[in-house]
């Protein structure tokens, strides 16, 4: 399905490695332009040599807001504009509840929820100047349910929310937000791969009995998603947050 997105304008941020790269990857495979912020230089460097002049990489901690201001104004003076923002970045940190300090659940809400609560307030004000945009904040099944740990659930579940209330904002001026949550995704740099080659029967045991599809995911059937939720062809969603997830999620809504 050819999705229209030539020469569009797109940020992904944490986009070079895991879902962020099968991201990256997919836009630049529709002949999109794409700028990728991130944190470690050498996976950027990486990402440039494999994909080429279709994509311009920028080294930059994400969890800064200064940081996050000035690489923003960075890409729309490189790129003349923004169509497209895929809010990607984020990880997880302490453990249960009562064991994890209140800092790391503020470190967490910074990376994976306000990261994603900046860039958007700053895509809108781009985006509205031509009147139409997407954008689209990657999330986790387990922001809806329990599961994994705390301080990566809380911001996604608060990542859900912010995404509707956002679409139905701002729909108005041409730009739809939507999100995608990932159920148990398997690449060579996830907790999943490490978890897999530290314990193969434990973790072969849990998608036996967990996922219903009988497999993990793979990163790029996120980031086909997530391109077409990008794309006119998905003109009329909006406020949505689609599981990726093989059936994973308990949730029936």
């Amino acid at each position: 399905m050819d999705l229209n997105l030539k020469d569009k304008k797109v940020f992904v941020t944490g986009g070079s490695k895991g879902i962020g790269k099968a991201i990256v990857e997919a836009f630049v495979s529709e002949g999109a332009r794409v700028a990728v912020a991130a944190r470690t230089e050498e996976d950027l460097s990486l990402l440039k040599d494999e994909l080429g002049k279709r994509v311009t990489v920028y080294q930059v901690d994400l969890s800064d807001v200064d940081e996050r201001g000035s690489v923003f104004k960075k890409i729309v003076k490189e790129f003349g504009a923004l169509d497209v923002l895929i809010n990607n970045v984020g990880g997880s940190n302490g453990g249960s509840v009562m064991e994890t300090e209140l800092v790391l659940f503020k470190e967490a809400m910074e990376l994976n929820f306000y990261s994603a609560v900046h860039f958007s307030k700053l895509a809108v004000q781009e985006m509205k100047k031509k009147k139409e945009g997407a954008i689209i904040n990657i999330s986790s099944i387990f922001g809806r349910e329990s599961g994994g740990k705390p301080t990566y659930n809380s911001a996604k579940s608060a990542m859900i929310s912010f995404t509707k209330s956002l679409a139905d904002e701002v729909i108005k001026d041409g730009i739809r937000v939507n999100g995608v949550a990932p159920g148990a995704i398997l690449h060579p740099s996830g907790n999943w791969q490490k978890r897999l080659d530290e314990n193969p029967e434990k973790i072969n045991a849990f998608v036996e009995k967990e996922i219903p599809a009988g497999r993990f995911g793979t990163a790029e059937e996120v980031a086909n998603v997530v391109a077409f939720l990008a794309s006119g062809k998905a003109s009329w969603i909006v406020g949505a947050t689609v599981n990726v997830d093989g059936g994973q999620s308990r949730s029936n809504f």
